[in-house]
């Protein structure tokens, strides 16, 4: 008898045939999510769970008295409770590396949105609002070509980007990580700062951490002063990592010059938060790894980590 799956997103078809081998599984096929209450009902009987971010808690795992396997469809697995999750027996898997270089194109997307105010510029000439200029140029933006790029956390993504600042726009690249990576300096041409000089000196800072209680709220109100004034904050890694309500109030003041934001503490973001309001704040909705090709090789990473904790194997990208 095979082991029930629950799938609570849409894969594709490829993912489906490669589950079908080893398991019988069931998926969520429709585009808004699935409700809690409705994925709870569908996991009382399930083996194992593919899901991206959804919670595990007690709550969950009472709810699914036979689960074994909680296959991420994400690199991040903040939403693991690792504790409960060893005391109840219940692998974790995520899926990294096969989202790096779709995250990297996102950051430096976002580097460039924000510099040369992209985004903003793109609703003026929409709203019939493109008239001719004098004198200061209203549309005038900052340069990235030789800029200095400050990234906290040099993972595999820190590095693409690293890459892509240096290669493709000649940048000064300075970094900051809990460890320092000499093969990186050496091949890149990076510059390891520790993070006070990194926030003085860069003029485009990216927080690139994964969350854990370290990095939790690691940029605040004392980080943004240390900025320049001319700087751009970019955030590609959680909501979490910077006290959000300290970046409205550095951009309010003037203390930095702009931001660029793909998470937020609270997502979906509130429609009240101000961030949204501001016109030199670029925004996405949490698209990191949202490329068709990236999105259906992290769904067969998932799903082949799945069949190989439920056919007694060692998952590749266990976590717990």
């Amino acid at each position: 008898m095979k082991p029930k799956v629950y799938v609570s997103q849409p894969i594709a078809k490829e993912v489906k045939e490669y589950l079908a081998q080893y398991c019988d599984f069931k998926v969520w096929e429709n585009e808004e999510p699935i409700k809690r209450e409705d994925l709870l009902k569908e996991i009382a009987d399930v083996d194992g769970l593919i899901t991206s971010g959804r919670r595990i808690t007690e709550n969950l795992l009472n709810h699914a008295p036979n689960l074994k396997v909680v296959s991420n469809l994400s690199v991040g697995y903040n939403n693991f409770d690792l504790e409960l999750m060893k005391s109840r027996n219940v692998i974790g898997t995520n899926t990294p590396g096969v989202l790096d270089e779709t995250v990297a194109d996102l950051a430096f997307g976002l580097i460039l949105a924000s510099a040369r105010r992209i985004a903003e510029l793109d609703q003026l000439v929409k709203a019939g609002k493109w008239e001719p200029t004098s004198g200061d140029d209203p549309f005038v933006g900052v340069d990235v070509y030789g800029a200095t790029l400050g990234i906290i956390g040099m993972g595999r993504i820190g590095e693409s980007i690293a890459r892509r600042a240096k290669l493709g726009f000649n940048m000064d690249v300075l970094y900051y990580n809990r460890s320092r990576k000499p093969n990186v300096e050496d091949e890149l041409g990076v510059k390891y700062s520790d993070k006070e000089s990194l926030l003085q000196q860069s003029d485009f800072v990216l927080l690139m951490t994964p969350l854990t209680p370290e990095t939790q709220g690691m940029i605040g109100e004392k980080e943004f002063k240390l900025m320049k004034k001319s700087a751009i904050f970019i955030n590609v890694s959680r909501g979490q990592t910077i006290d959000e309500q300290a970046l409205i109030k550095a951009l309010e003041n003037k203390e930095i010059h702009a931001a660029a934001l793909d998470v937020f503490e609270q997502e979906p973001v509130n429609k009240d938060n101000p961030l949204l309001k501001m016109p030199n704040v670029v925004t996405t909705p949490h698209i990191g790894s949202a490329s068709r090709k990236t999105t259906d090789a992290m769904a067969m990473k998932a799903a082949k980590n799945m069949v190989a904790a439920l056919t007694g194997e060692e998952p590749e990208n266990r976590v717990v």
